[in-house]
């Protein structure tokens, strides 16, 4: 799927510069950014929705001692 985006002139620089260094193209720089990129956002923004949840009442929370109790750690 192609896809369009517009960059900063200094990200566009770096990005010049990253490829330029590696040996690589342009397009695969962009690929690994997004690629392992993706998942940091999303984690951020899943982890961001369950802060909320908790913050709502709507999630249950776990205390130190019920998870070591819970996994049999407590021996």
């Amino acid at each position: 799927m192609a896809t369009s985006i517009r960059l900063a002139p200094e990200i566009e620089q770096r990005l010049n510069e990253l490829a330029e260094r590696t040996h690589r193209t342009k397009a695969f720089c962009l690929r690994e950014i997004i690629e392992h990129g993706l998942t940091d956002v999303e984690d951020y923004y899943w982890a961001s929705e369950t802060l909320e949840r908790v913050r709502l009442g709507e999630e249950r929370v776990y205390s130190s001692k019920e998870v070591r109790h819970d996994l049999g750690l407590d021996d």
